[in-house]
């Protein structure tokens, strides 16, 4: 290779990457996950659609797949999240506890947090 073409390649500057952080984070008690994106949606999604059925269908998720979600979040709490109605003439449905909310807004503060770490540790990420 010629030499002078050596050095016209390493004098060619290059804009500098700008790199981020990007990541997710759950929530978990000694017996595995409590809280995460995924059930957080479904938490705000039963508060929105007042049932799990309607929480399942606007996330496109199995009844059955919502329920196993709810019970694992009320087994890993002292406090259940999700109070659920048995269905009949009038039909069941579902809300959220007061516990429930505490956690969406726990879940979204520290996601909150996370995110302005990452948004400030990004800036000083550089190779």
């Amino acid at each position: 290779m010629n030499s002078a073409m050596t050095d016209s390649t390493n004098n060619l500057t290059k804009a500098p990457i700008n790199y981020h952080l990007r990541g997710r984070f759950w929530i978990a008690s000694p017996e595995g996950t409590f809280l995460g994106t995924g059930r957080v949606i479904l938490l705000e999604n039963i508060q929105e659609h007042g049932s799990i059925s309607g929480a399942a269908r606007a996330m496109k998720m199995s009844y059955r797949q919502a329920w196993q979600l709810v019970q694992s979040m009320n087994k890993h709490s002292n406090n259940p999240l999700v109070s659920s109605l048995t269905g009949g003439k009038g039909g069941g449905g579902a809300t959220i506890t007061k516990t429930g909310e505490q956690a969406i807004e726990l879940f979204r503060e520290v996601e909150r947090d996370m995110k302005n770490f990452m948004e400030k540790r990004s800036a000083s990420i550089a190779l």
